[in-house]
């Protein structure tokens, strides 16, 4: 049996940022001078290494997340480069789920942006340690201690500096009292000094900062700090790693990736101060008979894996999977674990190690490891595979829900089924979008999370699979609410022809219903005592009312959309003996709920988003007067150098377009993101 890595010198980290950030860029180097790449590819000129997909290469963003390894320091990086634009939240999302750290990447300039408030709530939710890497310090208007602020005052964290970048491209390392000079023609020779007495005056007061945010780690160290002595670099490294790892401090670095500045130190600390994968415990799984039990980094346990991503590959489906215990290895059986029924059993036919776009064969997984399985038809983004003989469920990554609906069919009549196999398989790798029928208009419906996500699905489908598609004009998804509260009595008693013979059906029924709050969501209240005349209703009369007061509100009044924020309630139920049949009882129910949604009214709510506007000084009185066109509500501006920065909540069906727009308002200068943040009258 071959022999399982050392644990302790793996690391698993991913990069998140804002969209724009320099997130790729940063990676780009970090490969490069780990030695894991031979050049540096840059974003700008579609070359690099991890931005693999024709549309990333062509939109200049990251679209995928995409899984990569690196030596460093004798240790092995395994690293994903996640996408920095809202539209593909969702790869951020199960990327966090199998991580152990994280580098998050800001802007010197504008330091926490929207989408680094969306990254920082997916990793808080995982409890993922993470460093800081302020990027773009060589740009005017860069300010390394405002971004850590912006660190303190909107993701409420506790910045720790380590390296402050100074304008001549050099950094001071704080812990180590090294001036640090990156030389060679792509800064890969770093040349570390002793720090001139003058410069260390100079940045002291970051220095104490640091200092008092590690002294809570050790009290040896606190005791140095109180009484103004200076504590050796091995302790101060230690106390860092302690608070890091307890998500109690968050260590910051500055540079400049694309100027090839200060990026090896922020290498050093992944591996000094982010987590071994044996370090990140409290993973606990779910046993069928209800118990559950932690899942430990043990190569010679039975099996517990994660599949967090499905992906075509050259045409054929291949899963993402971090093992977390267990050996696995070609031609293994797994079980994937069903919600109800028996699980599933599948063949594991061939395992790969990943680098990007690349995938090379090996022949063992172990815990730790983030690997490519091939050979598996059923498992899905958040499916457990578990050893057979023992069974056990993780827990599962989460999906938003789309807000964007575009109608599509394909350009030619033979090509019909085609799309749907194609538009199936393209579900399976991304749980955001999903393929729908419009009732009332026999449409073809693709939604999905913004018009950048549907136009990279309907360019993929183009080069990937040769499909024409003709597509029609956005639509947002709609929901309704309540306007008010009505309380409605139905009876219903009448005969109802089954078989030739009548059968009398009769059952009465009381129902009121209530808006709730914004973002409250749906539910329905019945008190499993309620008596009606003659006797008490039974078990499968109470299930049949829920389920359908529950599919009653999968449609509203006005626009047939769903549901919410919506409380029902059954007040009273009467029964009249072999006349409340299943289909009275559902009747009564049916009647009464139409007709208290029709006395209450209904309103309708739009998707409303969280909206960012950069554009330059001069353009701010044009690109406002749209906004305000537009109904956005301004929360403020504020200025970043020759830029200026609006914050604004917009309805998305008035912001359909807008990046065009925008364009030609600024002259290409201008650019804009938006994140969903609610549904609400608007």
């Amino acid at each position: 049996m071959a022999k399982a890595p050392d644990l302790s010198r793996l690391r698993n980290i991913g990069v998140v940022a804002h969209v724009d950030a320099g997130k790729t860029t940063l990676t780009e180097r970090l490969l490069y001078y780990a030695g894991a790449s031979h050049k540096i590819g840059e974003v700008h000129d579609g070359q690099a290494h991890m931005d693999y997909l024709a549309e990333e290469q062509a939109h200049g963003i990251t679209i995928t997340a995409a899984v990569t390894h690196l030596p460093w320091q004798g240790h092995t990086l395994q690293l994903i480069d996640t996408p920095g634009h809202v539209d593909f939240t969702i790869e951020v999302e199960r990327s966090m789920r199998v991580l152990d750290g994280c580098v998050v990447v800001l802007d010197g300039v504008r330091g926490v942006e929207p989408q680094t408030e969306t990254v920082w709530r997916q990793r808080t939710r995982f409890g993922l340690p993470a460093l800081f890497f302020v990027n773009k310090m060589d740009r005017p208007g860069a300010d390394f201690a405002k971004a850590l602020a912006s660190i303190r005052e909107r993701l409420g964290a506790e910045p720790a500096p380590v390296t402050v970048p100074l304008e001549e491209g050099e950094v001071v390392h704080l812990i180590e009292r090294k001036l640090l000079q990156f030389a060679g023609e792509q800064g890969e020779r770093v040349i570390a000094a002793p720090c001139p007495d003058l410069l260390w005056e100079q940045v002291r007061p970051l220095r104490e900062s640091l200092l008092l945010a590690v002294a809570d780690a050790d009290d040896a160290l606190a005791e140095l700090v109180l009484a103004d002595l200076e504590p050796t670099p091995g302790q101060v490294w230690q106390a860092l790693r302690q608070l890091t790892l307890a998500g109690r401090v968050f260590p910051c670095f500055g540079g400049s990736a694309l100027r090839n500045r200060g990026v090896q130190p922020l290498l050093d600390a992944v591996v000094a101060l982010l987590p071994a994968p044996a370090e990140r415990l409290g993973l606990f799984a779910r046993l069928p008979e209800q118990g559950r039990e932690e899942v430990l980094p043990d190569p010679a346990g039975p099996l517990a894996a994660l599949a967090f991503k499905v992906q075509l590959w050259e045409g054929r489906r291949h899963v993402f999977a971090r093992i977390y215990r267990g050996h696995l290895k070609p031609g293994d059986k797994v079980a994937i674990p069903q919600p109800e029924g028996p699980p599933k059993e599948e063949q594991v036919a061939r395992l790969f190690e990943v680098d990007a776009g690349k995938k090379s064969r090996i022949d063992d997984a172990w815990p730790g490891q983030i690997v490519l399985l091939a050979g598996l038809r059923w498992a899905a983004t958040g499916d457990t595979l578990c050893s057979p003989e023992h069974p056990l469920l993780l827990e599962r990554i989460d999906a938003r829900e789309p807000v964007l609906a575009l109608a599509v069919e394909a350009a030619s009549s033979d090509q019909e089924e085609k799309l749907c196999e194609v538009l199936d398989k393209l579900q399976q790798e991304d749980p955001t979008l999903r393929l729908e029928e419009d009732l009332e208009t026999g449409q073809r419906l693709l939604r999905g999370m913004g018009e950048l996500h549907l136009q990279i699905v309907c360019e993929r489908l183009q080069r990937e699979f040769q499909l024409s598609v003709r597509t029609g004009r956005p639509r947002v998804a709609l929901r309704e609410t309540l306007a008010g509260e009505a309380v409605v009595e139905f009876l219903f008693d009448r005969e109802v022809e089954l078989e030739r013979k009548l059968i009398p059906m009769k059952a009465r029924i009381k129902v009121a219903l209530r808006p709730r709050g914004r973002g409250e969501g749906n539910r329905v209240l019945a008190d499993p005592q309620i008596l009606p005349v003659g006797a008490g209703l039974s078990e499968n009369q109470m299930q049949l009312l829920l389920q359908t007061a529950d599919s009653l509100l999968r449609s509203g009044p006005k626009e047939g959309a769903p549901m919410q924020d919506t409380e029902m309630e059954i007040l009273e139920v009467e029964l009249f003996g072999a006349a409340s049949t299943p289909l009275a009882l559902q009747s009564a129910l049916v009647r009464a709920t139409q007709k208290a949604m029709a006395q209450a009214g209904a309103l309708l709510l739009r998707p409303i988003m969280a909206v960012e506007v950069v554009t330059p000084e001069e353009n701010l009185g044009m690109v406002l007067g749209d906004l305000q066109a537009r109904q956005a509500v301004i929360e403020y501006t504020e200025a970043h150098g020759e830029q200026r920065t609006i914050r604004c909540r917009a309805a998305l069906d008035r912001l359909l377009g807008y990046a065009t727009d925008l364009r030609g308002m600024t002259h290409g200068h201008g650019q804009f993101n938006m994140q969903f943040q609610q549904f609400d009258v608007g």
